[in-house]
């Protein structure tokens, strides 16, 4: 009996095991999503600007109506509308941290960039967690380069002549 109770549980824990990889990944790529449309949004709000128009009156009437909220999450978008325009008029994070890492020139982890960026732009609040994430999409992006050192993860600028930038900044455009 106790055979069967340690068979199952170690099935069970091979199973939890497995979805935790799942989910985790799916995470990942949702994660690189949202970073790659947050960059897309940032580029098409300049092109919006360079072209004139200062109404999202069009992009607002396709957008479906946002769902009611209740309470603390109210008064969070209440908060965030009150400072819109300042944050529309920031670069992104994406941004942020390329240049970051392009002024360095040697490996930065991903807690050291976060405190220096941190220091940097005390109006913004920039996690750890966020950084990681975005430095793993621009490293799958060939934007960052990663390297490991022991158990340490460094990122860096790539290498790369000032044609190769160009078009990795026209790509990303």
């Amino acid at each position: 009996m106790t055979s069967q109770y340690a068979t199952q549980v170690a099935g069970d824990l091979e199973s939890n095991l497995k979805e935790q990889e799942r989910v985790d990944a799916d995470i990942a790529a949702l994660q690189e999503q949202l970073a790659t449309l947050q960059q897309d949004h940032a580029v098409l709000t300049n092109v919006q600007q360079a072209l004139g128009v200062t109404s999202a009156t069009k992009a607002e009437a396709a957008a479906p109506a946002p769902r009611k909220k209740s309470g603390a999450a109210a008064r969070k978008t209440a908060a965030k509308k009150g400072s819109a325009t300042s944050a529309t008029a920031q670069p992104t994070l994406v941004n942020i941290i390329r240049e970051f890492l392009m002024a360095e020139g040697e490996p930065r982890s991903a807690a050291e960039i976060a405190t220096a960026l941190s220091e940097r732009h005390p109006d913004r609040t920039i996690k750890t967690t966020v950084v990681r994430t975005t430095l793993e999409g621009l490293v799958a992006r060939s934007h960052v380069q990663r390297t490991k050192q022991g158990s340490s993860v460094f990122y860096t600028a790539p290498e790369v002549s000032a044609t190769s930038t160009a078009e990795a900044d026209q790509q990303s455009a």
